[in-house]
């Protein structure tokens, strides 16, 4: 019997061989098809250029392929189907196929279909036309998805309350399935923080880590491994994006995380006995400042006719004040450490009262 401890880590060490292995070979590929934006620069929500973000990183995006994000849903993918052959194989080894029904297949299937997505919307972004899909259009397909998922979440699994800490559960009953459709829409929009260097790699690695202890602490084992195969892989994908990076995560990896970043979280609520919802925006703390400094930052120049920061969201406002990217990075990487710390003292110290 393999302490379930090793039956955490080991995937983690496997994606993360994995994922040093397959890099040389993806990467050889998107520079081989210059999977790259073929004109630089975006623009601006109100349809002129994004003068500020432009001069930062504008050279950049032609500079790297995009589509590093492949690199990290692709050694979970790999290391699930070898485990899962392995164990076949070798039936004394069941216990490390961490591929079980009522712990993983949720996330596993969330994290494929944004992948499967994003990747669809790379691929239209590198064409001469770098026209991606419509942010409306991107939307639809996450409410879309998100809403199935709410529902499995509310039939298929009776989940109709969210754990409070210290406190009894509160009943919302179907519910869950608006919340969670909220909570998709948050986490995909903080996907912007994908915008530096190592920034998006350590940022994530550090959510997925915290996790990985929750559901560990909750017995979950095969989501704890999950989750850890996911760090793994994020660990190989930020060895390559560390300045200068030799490939972009872009959609196809920013798009998987969040979304499965919400489905662990209510997997590891109600479900496994823990608070996974409430710790949320907590151990996330820097894709909620991403996405509220992008918010304040329409609002103030849509009502007040003033920009609230040089640059929006966060991190290249620190940027465009004259911080250096590592320094902005290696600092984020820190406050994501913390916050990953806080909340998995709360969600461990703070468990519902039944």
């Amino acid at each position: 019997m393999i302490p379930p401890l090793v039956h955490v880590l080991l995937p983690a060490a496997i994606a993360f061989l994995v994922g040093m292995a397959i890099t040389p070979l993806i990467s050889h590929y998107l520079y081989a098809f210059k999977a790259w934006k073929k004109r630089p620069g975006k623009l601006a929500l109100n349809g002129e250029s994004a003068h500020e973000f432009n001069r930062l990183h504008g050279l950049n995006e032609v500079r790297a392929p995009r589509m590093g994000g492949m690199v990290v849903w692709g050694s979970v993918l790999l290391t699930i189907l070898g485990l899962s052959a392995l164990t076949r194989i070798f039936p004394a080894l069941t216990s490390l196929d961490f591929l079980s029904r009522n712990q993983t297949w949720l996330p596993f299937a969330t994290l494929m279909t944004g992948a499967l997505v994003g990747l669809v919307d790379d691929l239209m972004v590198i064409r001469e036309s770098a026209e991606g899909l419509r942010l409306r259009h991107r939307i639809v397909i996450v409410v879309a998805l998100s809403s199935f998922i709410g529902w499995w979440f509310w039939e298929k699994l009776s989940i109709t309350a969210v754990n409070i800490p210290y406190t009894v559960p509160l009943e919302i009953g179907w519910l869950i399935i608006p919340l969670f459709v909220i909570v998709s829409l948050a986490l995909y929009a903080s996907g912007v923080i994908d915008g530096i260097d190592g920034l998006s790699g350590g940022v994530f690695a550090s959510i997925f880590a915290s996790y990985t202890i929750i559901a560990f602490s909750q017995n979950q084992v095969d989501l704890a491994a999950f989750t850890a195969c996911i760090m793994g892989g994020l660990l190989a994908f930020l060895w390559f994006n560390i300045p200068p990076a030799r490939f972009y995560m872009s959609d196809t990896g920013t798009m998987a995380l969040t979304l499965t970043i919400g489905t662990v979280a209510f997997m590891t609520d109600s479900l496994g006995g823990g608070v996974g919802i409430f710790v949320l925006p907590i151990i996330g703390g820097l894709l909620v400042v991403t996405v509220l400094s992008d918010i304040a930052q329409v609002i103030s120049k849509r009502f007040f006719g003033r920009k609230l920061l040089r640059i929006a969201p966060l991190h290249h406002h620190f940027e465009a004040i004259g911080w250096p990217g590592q320094k902005v990075v290696m600092r984020y990487w820190v406050l994501s450490v913390a916050c990953a710390f806080a909340g998995v003292i709360l969600a461990l110290s703070a468990l519902p009262i039944q």
